[in-house]
């Protein structure tokens, strides 16, 4: 049962030198977790869990505790309340709550979304093509809430979710005549999908679909994978069932309009590492099964027209070799006019950081190799652990050049080949370099042409410009997109034959716009403009890449982003968007792991930071070769404008700089990515940017695991932390091979369970472990501050279970620990937190309210 002490002020263990830099008080009364020791034998070692009881979901004694940490939880954050809902009318007045999107042109349809003041969901809505000659998207008035001539309501996820705390779509697919939707939902977090078919074209006005010529025929998948798909012809739906350990791993075959029991399995993976999803290959010519691990894939194909054949491997697995395929052609390319059919492998073989082969499937049937035809660009190998030739030897930065790679490519740092997309009248390329994402383009015809003349194809990079006098290939944007960091990406190309690129582009300072490139005569069109409402002016923010220098000496990139005016430190330089400066951090003595020195408890201490240094939001992710790029947030307005940095630490683990960054940061170089976020974090403080007194950190799930590892390692950098769904009792969940993505995850994590140098390494940093007394934290850093944490979890998350932040907090809970910790815990929610944007915007403005109030804000 849960226990309750008595009445305990623990400000000033929990605060330390940071006291009074918060207006959250201590509640009168902290729920204290029975301790009931379970043995956990692994690694030669015996480990006495006191808090594994909560494991048990079901049982009286957890839902007791959940009830009352969510008690506590309320009645510490109460007087966050006020302040939560000033932040959420400033949230809402800078989002456009009314809205629609561009429509999309796939097959016989305009496909487009409403959403609407008021709602939770957007609405699905299609048009039908009148001219097939016509690419043209329809006039729409966003703020128009009036249907157009002919609109169809698709599926309206208000009217589905009603009766459900929590709603999730998991896929939605359409036959090729747009009779038949296919749609999974999810209601309750644990993102496992009932999937059930729609006749758009049936005649039963009181349908379940809620309106006129809509209605479900009576077949239900239940309990599946994301991500089915319905064949062309509307005839048959492909799904992946999941195991006990809710891995994906069997695909099945189900014929529409009859019962989902007479259901066939087609394919079934019995390798427990690897995930298997199931699609249509973007020419709808083959059924494609996609099967992978972290390290290793395999791709199988099935012709459209036999959908009740056999899939063939199109290349056998190999250990540690990734690889996907597409198929396209060169249309009457061939000396007699004839198609040249292809086949596009990306793969990394041989280069770490992927590479791209065309095949001419007229050469021979299958089977083919991932290696023949022609390589028509590659990444860099630099630093990586499987470095050619080439590059063996060199740093991860080194400019990249390779023969045969595109003139754009050339001098390129960290380049890593994110892909190639052939459409009939285009093709695209997307890279990786100097830590940010970029795309190029050229037309289908010059492809055809530099193929068949064994030249490098001569791609043009698309990029973000102010200049009036901007090339083709230039984008003018308005504010400050001269001194911006950009993410762009194609996007909203479903169709084959679409005879222009749409893509995307946006950066911290300047919300998203929607643009589309003709790259026969290099018009370039902007669609959408993402409007701020409110007194929002881009020119009146700044963001700025620099580099620290860490530990072991690698440069990590680092973006701030401030309000311009109310940031000294940043202000008084010139410097803007992407920069060389270099930031060297004093690192000795901000260790914290087992086997890190503690170095000179003296020098712990930062002093008086002067009127310059400001409050910040520090945040990274740093696994899974994820990226963190820049993107506009309405939300972090109201951080910036009341004088807060935000930081983004580009941290190893992560994907910037290509493979090289990610297998440093992974199995066992996975403390890289703490000790970076550590060496960044002090390095700002140190040149007088950021206050420690007023430095909030943030991260979820594998991010969650970051901000438990540095609370751990360097307490008093932090004022407090904020870690969403984190992943801190790592070791526990690694060596169960029965909890959900367990096994999958000894690729990325290493393998504690039969490794015992990995049981060791992995025991020295997962927090859960490693959490000090503040008697022991006194004696290693000369101080007993620890940040205050707010924690966040939900009852159905699958990915990361409740029980490790439940079991973090209840440590950190305990009198001789001494922190200031609460955790909030949903009860109808999945990993992603609540559904419906009311509700995640209420949730985002109070766990703004709680950073902005540990800073030391109070409206």
């Amino acid at each position: 049962m849960t226990e309750r002490s008595d009445s305990q002020d623990t400000s000033k263990t929990s605060s330390g030198d940071h006291e009074g830099a918060t207006a959250i008080t201590a509640a009168q009364s902290v729920p204290r977790a029975e301790r009931i020791p379970k043995r956990r034998e692994a690694g030669g070692e015996v480990f006495a869990d006191p808090y594994e009881w909560m494991r048990d979901k079901a049982s009286e004694r957890t839902q007791r505790y959940v009830s009352d940490q969510n008690a506590y939880f309320e009645s510490r954050t109460s007087e966050l309340h006020a302040f939560r809902d000033v932040l959420f009318e400033e949230l809402k007045s800078h989002i456009k709550e009314t809205d629609m999107s561009v429509p999309v042109r796939l097959h016989g349809f305009w496909h487009y979304t409403r959403i609407m003041e008021g709602q939770q969901y957007a609405v699905q809505c299609r048009l039908p093509v009148v001219d097939e000659q016509d690419w043209n998207p329809p006039k729409v008035d966003s703020a128009d809430n009036t249907p157009l001539p002919g609109e169809e309501i698709v599926f309206d996820a208000n009217r589905e979710s009603e009766g459900h705390d929590f709603f999730r779509i998991g896929g939605m697919d359409m036959s090729t005549d747009g009779r038949w939707l296919l749609y999974g939902t999810d209601t309750t977090g644990n993102e496992r999908y009932d999937f059930r078919i729609r006749d758009m074209q049936a005649t039963d006005e009181t349908s379940s679909a809620g309106q006129g010529g809509a209605a479900d025929l009576p077949e239900v998948i239940e309990q599946v994978s994301a991500g089915a798909m319905i064949t062309p012809d509307g005839g048959w739906v492909f799904y992946v069932k999941v195991d006990d350990s809710w891995r994906p791993y069997s695909v099945w075959r189900h014929r529409v309009g009859t019962d989902s029991s007479l259901d066939v399995e087609v394919w079934t993976e019995h390798d427990e590492r690897f995930w298997v999803g199931v699609g249509m290959s973007f020419d709808e010519c083959r059924i494609v099964i996609t099967t992978g691990s972290k390290t290793t894939t395999e791709v199988l194909t099935l012709p459209v027209n036999n959908p009740t054949g056999a899939f063939e491997v199109f290349v056998p697995r190999r250990e540690g070799v990734e690889y996907d395929v597409s198929f396209a052609r060169f249309e009457g390319a061939g000396a007699n006019g004839e198609d040249i059919p292809l086949a596009l492998t990306y793969h990394n073989v041989l280069n770490p950081n992927f590479q791209v082969n065309v095949i001419d499937m007229r050469s021979h049937k299958a089977p083919y190799s991932l290696t023949e035809g022609v390589c028509v660009v590659a990444g860099s190998s630099a630093g990586c652990e499987a470095s050619d030739a080439v590059d063996a030897g060199l740093p991860i930065d080194a400019p990249c050049r390779r023969d045969g790679n595109p003139e754009i490519l050339q001098g390129a740092r960290g380049l890593g080949i994110e892909g190639l997309s052939m459409h009939r009248h285009f093709v695209t390329l997307a890279y990786r370099a100097d830590s940010l994402p970029h795309l190029a383009v050229m037309t289908k015809e010059g492809a055809a042409k530099n193929f068949l003349a064994g030249e490098a194809w001569e791609f043009a990079e698309i990029t973000a410009s102010s200049s009036s006098g901007r090339t083709s290939g230039d984008v003018a944007f308005d504010g400050n997109a001269s001194q911006a960091m950009f993410s762009i990406g194609a996007g909203g190309n479903p169709s084959y034959l679409t005879p222009r690129m749409r893509y995307s582009l946006s950066s911290y300072t300047n919300p998203a716009q929607l643009r589309e490139y003709n790259p026969a005569t290099g018009e370039d069109v902007l669609l959408k403009q993402a409007e701020v409402p409110g007194d929002f002016d881009a020119r009146r923010y700044a963001e700025r890449r620099v580099w620290v220098r860490v530990r072991d000496g690698q440069r990590v990139p680092v973006s701030l982003v401030w309000r311009q005016g109310l940031v000294p430190s940043l202000d008084a330089s010139d410097e803007r968007g992407l920069t060389d400066t270099t930031f060297v951090s004093a690192s000795e003595g901000v260790g914290g792991c087992a086997d890190f020195p503690a170095g000179d408890p003296a020098r712990l201490d930062l002093g008086d930071q002067g009127d310059t240094a400001s409050a910040m939001f520090i945040t990274a992710y740093g696994a899974y070769e994820c990226s963190s790029d820049p993107f506009f947030s309405p939300a972090r307005l109201s951080m910036l404008d009341r004088g807060v940095i935000y930081a983004v630490a580009h941290v190893r683990g992560g994907g910037e700089m290509g493979r090289a960054w990610y297998e440093q940061g992974r199995r066992l170089n996975k403390k890289h990515t703490f000790e970076d976020f550590v060496d960044v974090t002090a390095a700002l403080q140190e040149q007088g940017i950021a206050d420690a007194k007023r430095t909030v950190a943030n991260g979820g799930s594998a991010g969650g695991l970051l901000m438990g590892a540095i609370a751990n390692m360097a307490p008093h950098l932090y004022a407090g932390i904020e870690a969403d769904v984190p992943f801190v009792d790592a070791l526990t969940s690694i060596l169960d091979p029965d909890l959900p993505l367990t096994v999958t995850e000894w690729d990325e994590w290493g393998d504690p369970l039969h490794d015992r140098h990995v049981y060791d390494y992995m025991k020295s940093y997962s927090p859960y472990e490693n959490i000090q007394d503040a008697a022991e934290r006194q004696e290693r850093f000369g101080t007993t501050q620890f940040p205050k944490i707010l924690a966040t979890t939900s009852m159905n998350d699958t990915r990361v279970l409740y029980v490790e932040p439940l079991k973090w907090v209840a440590r950190l809970q305990e009198p001789q620990v001494g922190a200031d910790a609460i955790v909030k815990i949903e009860v109808e929610a999945g990993h992603g937190g609540a559904s419906g944007r009311y509700k995640q915007w209420k949730e985002l403005a109070l766990e703004n309210a709680w950073c902005l109030a540990v800073m030391g804000f109070k409206d």
